[in-house]
């Protein structure tokens, strides 16, 4: 079962807010070596094949390749990885991550030690796309699929995706880390999420 901590973003008044204030921050260790290498990895390979390696490069499709290694180890460590690593941590559920916004947009929603439910479908659909890059550049490189306009189409389109996707997924973490005091950048260098004073369930 998923570790949440619970919390009221409103500002409250009066004497429980002021002890609420003054209440140490609770932190918790989430994140494992193997995600964070897999999470800057993959950025790090994205990054540089985006702006700075040429295209028809050897680098590139190695890079490629590594992007895709890294998800595949990650794939493997969603299912016999720590706690918070593991896909039952952060089932894909689209009504869940619509009640996340939802509660993001009324200012009261949950703090998630793993993946909260909108950044979860974001995840797997990061992860997807990559492996999709993967397969159709590996295809373009073969004798059958040599040449192909429709795999190239599609290999540059995947790309133009993922940027859409990286850019709404950076744009969701700030929003997040504002709207919940939880600065989920750090988490992801650290390996520790520290959280606002609140309840802690199993």
């Amino acid at each position: 079962m998923r570790t949440e901590v619970l919390t009221d973003t409103h500002t409250g008044s009066g004497t429980g807010a002021q002890a609420s204030a003054s209440a140490p921050r609770e932190s918790h260790r989430v994140w494992d070596p193997l995600v964070r290498l897999v999470h800057w990895g993959v950025a790090s390979a994205v990054l540089l094949n985006a702006t700075v390696i040429d295209q028809e490069s050897a680098v590139h499709e190695t890079l490629g390749y590594i992007a895709v290694g890294l998800v595949a180890a990650r794939l493997v460590w969603g299912l016999i990885g720590t706690r918070h690593a593991r896909f039952t941590a952060f089932p894909p559920n689209p009504v869940a991550a619509v009640r996340h916004l939802a509660g993001l947009i009324a200012g009261r929603q949950r703090i998630h030690l793993s993946h909260n439910p909108a950044g979860a479908l974001m995840v797997y659909n990061l992860w997807a796309t990559l492996i999709g890059m993967g397969v159709t550049g590996y295809m373009m490189g073969t004798r059958a699929y040599f040449g192909m306009e429709w795999v190239e189409e599609l290999h540059e389109g995947l790309f133009t995706w993922l940027m859409i996707s990286v850019g709404v997924h950076l744009l969701g973490v700030v929003i997040d880390s504002l709207a919940t005091r939880v600065n989920l950048v750090r988490a992801m260098i650290d390996g520790r999420k520290t959280v606002p004073p609140g309840r802690a369930t199993e």
